[in-house]
């Protein structure tokens, strides 16, 4: 008898990330799809309806298949969006009301797959707010051998959603009247190559906009010939900066695998850090609902380690801004929480009150090139103007005792700054002109610690950051 896999080695914080074959099966795949049908139904429930959307990884269709039969063995009908990004997938919770599951492992290597959850409305899902129960439910099904069918299995319907997704993008980014640009797009072999040709070409059906597409690895392929599609590495963004300079382009994006994360290049070819994306996004939103007559108080949410330019972006338009942990499951619920109408995060990750909460990099990029198409300078200047302090930009240590890493750290800073422990240890401290903050996360998954800082003067944060890095190397 073959024993079942322990599902809690490979189901995460916020998704299911896993290595095809030896963790990831049909078999794992059909158990979690029952586990989902019930999780979303309830205990006792009638049937319900859920969708399911793949990305071009090779192992997706025949998952997304085998979750659908799972899910219809237990009375669920499964709406298959087939071929999508991983936001439009919430495209489709949000507009038809469904509870979802999108198969991807993101920017991860070929060898993997993973699910991304949501509730209707493309409310996320974590372990606290029902992956850790789909996670056992699933678990029981493979250890008892088997999915016990319900009397009445549901049904499965075919929907193609990709028209519908980028007319929705259209109408809450208008980018008809921007400056003609030249735009060099990496899709990395990714679901950009899917979604950017709908959304700022035509092949959607919808009217030309102003740009002009230049395509780097527009061809679906879910072995990634070319480079990871993880362009929070920078070795993966070389391709696209030397196109941009070879063609003379405007700014180039560059999307990772299931296309919901996009970086931005500007026109030397240099990265536009996703702090600069985020306070652009940020007073647009912030003047649009002004504008459309809302009085209130308006909320904005960070996270934590975005540049201090985007909580001073927020709160000089007015509006509020709240710190988050880090995490998208987690900040979709603050947004829903604090009826947020955006929220930023230093990994690429923006979020939107008109797109249900939900994480939406094709759209952060529609309106920075709305912004920068009524710009008079290059990206390079625009991004200048959101960019003034020094960042260290994520640095990653292999540590084996982590709590002997904060006492050194604590011991070294408490005397020198103040402390929260929202997400890991973040100090800060020094006068109005050379101020610092720091902080030291652990991995979820690996014996790291994330460094991340930040200062007013270049020779601050880099004293800083070599200083917190030997402490945690020590």
């Amino acid at each position: 008898m073959t024993t079942a896999p322990d599902l809690s080695t490979f189901i995460k914080a916020y998704d299911v990330r896993g290595l095809v074959g030896s963790q990831l099966t049909e078999p794992v795949v059909e158990a979690l799809g029952a586990a989902f049908a019930d999780e979303m139904r309830g205990e006792g429930g009638s049937g319900t309806q859920l969708a399911v959307g793949h990305d071009m990884r090779d192992s997706s269709p025949g998952f997304a298949a085998a979750f659908a039969r799972g899910a219809q063995a237990r009375g669920a009908s499964v709406v298959m969006l087939g071929l999508c990004s991983t936001d439009q997938t919430y495209f489709a919770s949000g507009r038809y009301g469904l509870p979802a599951a999108m198969f991807t492992a993101s920017h991860n290597p070929a060898t993997y797959n993973g699910i991304k959850f949501c509730r209707a409305g493309a409310q996320g899902i974590s372990l606290d707010t029902g992956l850790g129960a789909i996670r056992d439910r699933a678990q029981a099904y493979l250890d008892a051998g088997s999915i016990p069918a319900t009397d009445a299995p549901g049904t499965v319907e075919h929907r193609d959603t990709l028209a519908a997704y980028a007319a929705y993008l259209r109408e809450l980014v208008d980018l008809s009247s921007v400056r003609p640009l030249r735009v060099v797009v990496d899709a990395g072999n990714g679901m950009g190559g899917l979604t950017v040709p709908a959304v700022l070409g035509t092949a959607a059906g919808l009217p030309a906009l102003p740009l002009e597409i230049i395509p780097l690895y527009f061809e679906l392929d879910g072995t990634f010939p070319n480079h990871e599609a993880n362009p929070l590495e920078p070795a993966n963004l070389v391709d696209l900066q030397k196109a941009v300079v070879a063609h003379g382009a405007d700014l180039g994006l560059a999307f990772d695998g299931d296309a919901d994360r996009c970086f931005v290049v500007d026109e030397l070819g240099q990265p536009v850090t996703p702090s600069a994306v985020a306070a652009i996004v940020a007073l647009r939103e912030i003047s649009r609902v002004r504008a459309a007559g809302e009085t209130g108080e308006i909320v904005v949410l960070h996270n934590l380690i975005t540049s201090r330019i985007v909580p001073e972006t927020i709160t000089g338009a007015g509006a509020r801004a709240v710190r988050t942990k880090v995490g998208h499951s987690l900040i979709k619920d603050v947004m829903h929480e604090t009826g947020a109408i955006f929220g930023g995060e230093h990994s690429a990750h923006y979020y939107f009150r008109d797109f249900w909460g939900a994480d939406n990099g094709m759209l952060a990029a529609m309106h920075l090139i709305a912004q920068f198409g009524q710009y008079d300078g290059p990206l390079s200047a625009l991004a200048a103007e959101f960019t003034p302090y020094t960042a260290s930009g994520e640095i990653n240590s292999t540590v084996t005792d982590v709590p002997a890493a904060y006492t050194r750290i604590v011991e070294a800073f408490t005397a020198r700054g103040t402390v929260d422990e929202l997400d890991g240890l973040t100090f800060s401290g020094g006068p109005a002109d050379d101020w610092w903050w720091f902080t030291v996360r652990p991995s979820n998954t690996e014996p790291l610690l994330r460094l991340n800082a930040e200062a007013a003067r270049p020779e601050t944060m880099a004293a800083l950051r070599d200083e917190v890095l030997a402490l945690i190397r020590a």
